[in-house]
């Protein structure tokens, strides 16, 4: 089993947690925008309050671990690697409760080229331990506004997770998926299973609007999170997300992998 001592060094050697690659200046641009209630960084949460920069930098610095200060304005933000492990402490305990009552469980993913395996992983896992990994709305087409313009994107799902590919490419089983913050994947998967008549997961685990939306809709939700990510944080101190593990979420795949030994050890979930 890896050791926390063990984890929380590659936390720092990977820059997943510590001086992380998003800048402070994202980070606080991204506050900026959800105090103004900007749809592109709220991800489908409806803040049950007013929340503004301050209460937001405030927030962060006790979730992550970032500087409070509002005058630090430039530079790499942090990531405290402590909040970061006791993240994935509770991210696993949510997923070995699920494990035993054989949850059916939704994997969903808006960074398919870096954590698609870590997600993955998991959802195999879960599997073996006789959870059902719902697949809801395969190849549903969905109208996804972007920077470029509303793109209709298609929903496929790769070894149970989730995620939506942009028009013209196309490579099944691969993770050539598109970079997305929105929550209209998560809304489509779920209405198509209410309109099937299927199950409806007990649990959703991704990031992005998959959490956030799946936390607005009442549903169990956990993910993974960066500091210029607020929502899921609010989502957390709300009650609508249940557990939020901050970390550098744009980190080569590979640096995720001891990421994911340490969750399936730590939910009982290792074969």
């Amino acid at each position: 089993m890896l050791s926390t001592g063990a984890l929380r060094a590659h936390l720092l050697a990977a820059r997943l947690a510590g001086p992380v690659a998003t800048s402070r200046e994202v980070s606080l641009r991204s506050y900026r925008l959800f105090a103004a209630r900007d749809p592109r960084v709220t991800l489908g949460l409806d803040p049950g309050r007013g929340w503004e920069e301050r209460d937001l930098l405030r927030l962060m610095a006790d979730r992550c671990g970032v500087s409070d200060d509002p005058a630090h304005v430039s530079g790499p933000d942090v990531i405290d690697p402590e909040r970061t492990l006791a993240g994935l402490d509770a991210f696993a305990e949510r997923l070995s409760h699920a494990a035993v009552r054989r949850a059916p469980v939704l994997f969903g993913t808006g960074h398919p080229h870096r954590l698609l395996g870590f997600y993955a992983a998991l959802a195999d896992a879960m599997s073996a331990a006789g959870c059902s990994v719902l697949t809801p709305a395969q190849g549903r087409c969905i109208d996804i506004t972007t920077r470029f313009g509303v793109r209709t994107c298609s929903l496929d799902y790769v070894r149970g997770v989730a995620m939506v590919r942009e028009p013209g490419v196309w490579s099944h089983g691969g993770d050539t998926g598109a970079h997305t913050h929105s929550p209209l994947p998560v809304r489509v998967v779920l209405e198509a299973a209410a309109e099937a008549r299927g199950r409806l997961p007990e649990l959703v685990v991704g990031d992005h609007g998959w959490v956030c939306g799946a936390g607005q809709l009442g549903i169990e939700a956990i993910g993974l999170a960066d500091t210029d990510d607020p929502a899921l944080f609010v989502g957390e101190a709300e009650g609508r997300v249940a557990v939020v593990v901050p970390l550098d979420d744009a980190v080569p795949s590979a640096y995720y992998q001891p990421l994911t030994r340490y969750v399936l050890n730590r939910a009982f979930l290792s074969r």
